[in-house]
Formats: structure tokens, sequence, C-alpha cells
């Protein structure tokens, strides 16, 4: 049994990336995974004030419940990273998210997965998403490995993904194979 955590960015509970994120745990829970799904929209985090000093602790100084979320990163076998793209990248509650990682990152042994959603119908755009993603996964979580990605486009209005059955199922069977 692996511990699977999914962050979740979206804005909207039930927005499209948070259903795709929702499927993907459906999958890894039915192949007896342990499941997490952190909204980050419900929680309260405060952007990264660059002193370093949790460089010396070990935690950030903002008790705001990003130490607690950090420990569960840290503790994660697989990590899911989902998100929508409004301007070309991931949303700004990721972005502050993965600011956020200053004091564990080096300690994450997880793999990896993306998931993102856009309006825009050319998936090509989103892979500006994944690499930007990627600047933190690949470049600092040096000891993991990144095992899928989907990127899906064409979803404007919230719920759009449902009508996608071939996203959600490949965002089910993503989870189950983790």
């Amino acid at each position: 049994m692996k511990k699977v955590l999914i962050i979740s960015s979206s804005p909207r509970k039930n927005g499209n990336s948070d259903l795709l994120a929702q499927e993907f745990g459906k999958g890894a829970e039915s192949a007896g995974n342990q499941v997490e799904l952190v909204r980050l929209n419900e929680m309260k985090l405060g952007y990264c004030q660059g002193c370093y000093a949790c460089a010396k602790t070990g935690k950030c100084f903002q008790n705001d419940g990003m130490n607690e979320l950090a420990e569960k990163v840290r503790a994660a076998d697989v990590l899911v990273f989902a998100t929508p793209v409004y301007f070309y990248t991931m949303s700004g509650q990721m972005k502050v998210f993965i600011d956020r990682l200053v004091p564990v990152y080096t300690e994450v042994r997880a793999d990896i997965y993306f998931l993102a959603t856009a309006w825009d119908p050319e998936t090509a755009d989103l892979e500006l998403t994944a690499e930007s993603l990627r600047g933190c996964t690949r470049d600092c979580f040096e000891e993991c490995t990144e095992k899928g990605v989907l990127l899906v486009g064409d979803v404007q209005e919230k719920g759009d993904i449902l009508k996608k059955t071939d996203a959600m199922t490949k965002a089910f069977e993503m989870g189950k194979g983790v």
C-alpha cells in the first residue's frame, strides 16, 4: 500500500482539475492505496518570505498549516499535482504551495503525477504548465520520478471535464497504476 497525496489547487471545489484529481484518487483507492486529497483553496497559506529561516529550523516560521502539509509531502510515496491553467501556467495557489516546500524538498521521495485542465483546446499549450511544475519536481525533488502527465484542454465551465470520459478514465487508470 502506498501513501498517495493529491494536491488540488483549483479555487473551485469540484472544478475541472479538482474532479480529475478526485478520479485519480478513486483509481488509487481501488488498488488498495491510502489516498488523501488536499484542497489548497481550503487552507490559509501565506507567501514564502524568502528568509530561509526554514533552512535552519526545518520548518517555516509561518504557523498557517503548511508545516503539517509539508510533513505529508515528505511522507508520501506518490504526489499528484492537480491544477487549472488560466494564463499558460499553474494556478497561483499551486505556485504558493511549491514555494513553501523549501524546508522539505531535499527529503521528498515520491512518484510524481501532473494533472492539468484548461479552456484552451490546444493541449500542446499546456506543456508550459507541465514544464513549470517540473522546475520543482525534476530540479528540486532529485530523488523523485515523474510517472504520468494528463493535460486536458477544452474544459471551460465547471463540470465540463465529466464530458471528457476518456480523460476521466485515464485519470482513474493512472491512479489505479500507482
